[in-house]
């Protein structure tokens, strides 16, 4: 290639290099394609974009969220502190109480602020959604027996109508008739205002201040099942405004009674008697012992204590109530490690053909 004699340049050709001056041709030689390596035999820094970046910064903790969690831990100490203070008291306290085995009269003193006292530990274990999965089974002429202050109010289908069950055959859906009782007046009437408030066109209810054992036929021979005759319950309020006419409820309900009463197993026997015994059923929500000794332990050491100032053992066995009472059981469910349990149970059939025997 000829360059002009004017020109001084070079130009590349196929990766070769051709220079010209004055009309000279120098030798052709090819480019070369490596980097230039610095002295020290590395790349310039702006030939390695890695390099000139510099190193990645490192995100560090802020003070402000090192304060905050710094009082939030002693937060957590403190309020553990505080728990372990107060059980160490409590411990001392149920050594020398001497508490009954009855405290259904805490009921009274304590109805006015008992739906505070209990709400957020209901809220923090989820207990709302276990109350509303059990009422939600209930079904026709129903009877809550230890109903409180109605914590289950909202959660009732009120009216009756017909579907399928969870195995296809036809059954009965929502609430025929409700009668609420408990052994507290005051706990009672809370429940009625609650209902009222709720259910104001409702008519088929009733709110009984009762020992649950009472409720029933006025008498029935004992080993036999309860004579086929009316309900009939007794109050000495003006609470009764409506009177079941059959001889058994469908469904009986209680939860967190089974710890109040002082014979839980009798109460259930006597539940099974007014149970219709093809298809009723008796449900039950409860609190009691856990799968854990641990834990046991804090229940028992606790117990008179928590019992004398909510009416309530807390640390009894339920499923050897359930085993004692003679009833069928359907189903146990346990959560919170154990310590709340909700129950199935049905009216003993083999006991029922024991009893007609004995009346022939």
């Amino acid at each position: 290639m000829i360059i002009s004699p004017c020109i001084k340049g070079s130009s590349r050709k196929g990766g070769l290099l051709t220079t010209g001056i004055h009309g000279e041709i120098d030798k052709q030689r090819p480019l070369s394609t490596k980097p230039r390596l610095d002295k020290r035999g590395s790349l310039p820094r702006r030939s390695n974009p890695l390099l000139s970046a510099g190193p990645p910064a490192r995100a560090g903790v802020s003070p402000q969220a090192l304060t905050g969690f710094s009082i939030a831990i002693l937060a957590m100490s403190t309020y553990c502190g505080y728990l372990y203070t107060s059980y160490q008291r409590d411990v001392e306290q149920s050594r020398y109480l001497q508490v009954p085995e009855d405290v259904s009269d805490r009921f009274n003193q304590i109805a006015r602020s008992y739906d505070s006292a209990v709400d957020l530990g209901e809220r923090l274990m989820r207990l709302g959604r276990r109350r509303k999965q059990l009422v939600r089974m209930a079904r026709g002429d129903i009877l809550e027996v230890s109903c409180g202050t109605g914590r289950n109010m909202k959660y009732y289908q009120l009216g009756e109508r017909r579907g399928v069950d969870e195995k296809g055959k036809a059954n009965v859906h929502g609430c025929r008739s409700l009668t609420f009782v408990d052994l507290s007046p005051d706990m009672i009437d809370i429940a009625r205002k609650k209902f009222e408030t709720l259910y104001p066109n409702f008519r088929k209810v009733s709110f009984i201040a009762q020992d649950a054992r009472e409720v029933g036929p006025s008498f029935y021979l004992k080993g036999k099942s309860a004579p086929a005759k009316p309900i009939v319950l007794q109050s000495a309020s003006n609470t009764v405004s409506w009177t079941t006419s059959q001889p058994y409820f469908d469904t009986i309900l209680e939860t967190m009674g089974l710890c109040s009463t002082p014979d839980p197993v009798g109460l259930l026997r006597h539940l099974e008697l007014i149970t219709e015994p093809e298809r009723g059923q008796i449900l039950l929500l409860e609190h009691g012992r856990s799968h854990y000794d641990w834990l046991n332990n804090i229940l028992d050491n606790l117990a008179a204590a928590h019992a004398d100032r909510y009416g309530c053992w807390w640390n009894r066995d339920i499923g050897k109530i359930v085993e004692e009472s003679g009833l069928e059981i359907v189903e146990i469910k346990r959560w919170h490690l154990g310590t709340t349990w909700r129950v199935i149970l049905r009216p003993n059939s083999h006991r029922q053909e024991r009893d007609e025997r004995v009346s022939k």
